[in-house]
């Protein structure tokens, strides 16, 4: 099978265009042929290897362990190990895999459910990844509610646009923070106000706040909440080359036990049920992905340097 591969941590120049063996399902897998694969700031990092806690959480330390990078995936079911009954070649699925820029991966029955079927597969591709981190620092970390006021900063990136629309369909208020190229884009996925950080600040009176831009001081953004209200930390940027943005989200915790607010961080997790959830949000057009753009596979070089100037509006997606 074609793929992307890496045998070494570097920027884009380390990635190749290759011939690797296709996967085997054995006896509890699943092969799925990708029929699109999108990209994320996590491919960025776990490229490089940076920042260093990545390699020290079992990616590899010299050099990456897995060869193939992506993690998103809509496709067909190309083949199931013997132990699989949930589903069957032929079925139209998405999820997560390790390695989704390559023509065929493997992945598990936990890790996938059936494609929502209003959406094509590159629209489908989109969602897991930033749709679970959006789901669950609102859902879980920030036990969003009705009538709440909500702040999405980063409204317009891929993590953003899906917060945006989960907080409504979970009856809150909610206002986005994004760049002026982003504003109509956020307005129209139901923002009650838009907020452009190039000319105005977002002020205050928040129940909960959602960033997803990681380079804004915990001390301006508790200023922005209700004297009770949740900070919830999730990505972001950061020129520390041992910990990155998670230095910020240590900050937050160890601040945590020591003021009223509720400060929290965030490792999203995949999983069968919140795909299941997601899909029901999508089936009730309550959720709609953003594809900013597509590229093919062997593109996926100048996909990934896109994505890590920032600008995307929503997602980038890799046609297979």
């Amino acid at each position: 099978m074609k793929a992307i591969a890496q045998n070494e941590y570097g920027t884009t120049d380390v990635l190749t265009l290759t011939d690797l063996p296709d996967p085997e399902a054995g006896p509890d897998g699943v092969v799925v042929r990708i029929r699109a694969a999108a990209v994320d700031p996590g491919v960025w990092h776990l490229m490089e290897g940076t920042p260093y806690l990545v390699r020290l959480m079992g990616f590899g330390v010299r050099r990456p362990k897995a060869r193939v990078r992506g993690l998103d995936f809509a496709g067909v079911v190309h083949a199931v190990g013997d132990g699989v009954t949930r589903f069957r070649p032929g079925d139209e699925v998405f999820g997560t895999c390790r390695g989704s820029f390559a023509e065929y991966a493997l992945t598990t029955v936990d890790k996938i459910a059936r494609k929502p079927e209003r959406l094509g597969f590159e629209e489908a591709a989109a969602v897991p990844v930033s749709a679970f981190t959006a789901l669950q620092a609102l859902r879980d970390k920030g036990r969003v509610a009705p009538r709440q006021k909500v702040l999405v900063i980063g409204a317009g990136g891929g993590v953003g646009t899906f917060a945006v629309q989960i907080a409504k369909a979970f009856g809150a208020e909610v206002d986005g923070v994004c760049g002026t190229g982003k504003v109509g884009l956020v307005r129209s996925l139901g923002a009650n106000r838009v907020v452009d950080y190039t000319r105005e600040e977002f002020g205050g009176g928040y129940d909960l706040i959602l960033d997803t831009a990681g380079n804004r001081p915990l001390s301006s953004l508790r200023k922005a909440l209700t004297p009770q209200g949740t900070l919830v930390l999730v990505g972001g940027e950061s020129e520390g080359k041992w910990i990155g943005a998670v230095g910020r989200t240590v900050q937050a915790l160890l601040l945590g036990p020591f003021v009223k607010h509720k400060l929290r961080g965030l490792f999203s997790t995949e999983n069968h049920d919140d795909l299941q959830t997601l899909r029901a949000l999508i089936e009730a057009e309550k959720l709609t992905p953003v594809v900013d753009r597509t590229y093919s596979l062997a593109e996926v070089p100048e996909a990934i340097r896109y994505v890590r100037e920032g600008h995307a509006r929503g997602k980038v997606v890799i046609t297979i």
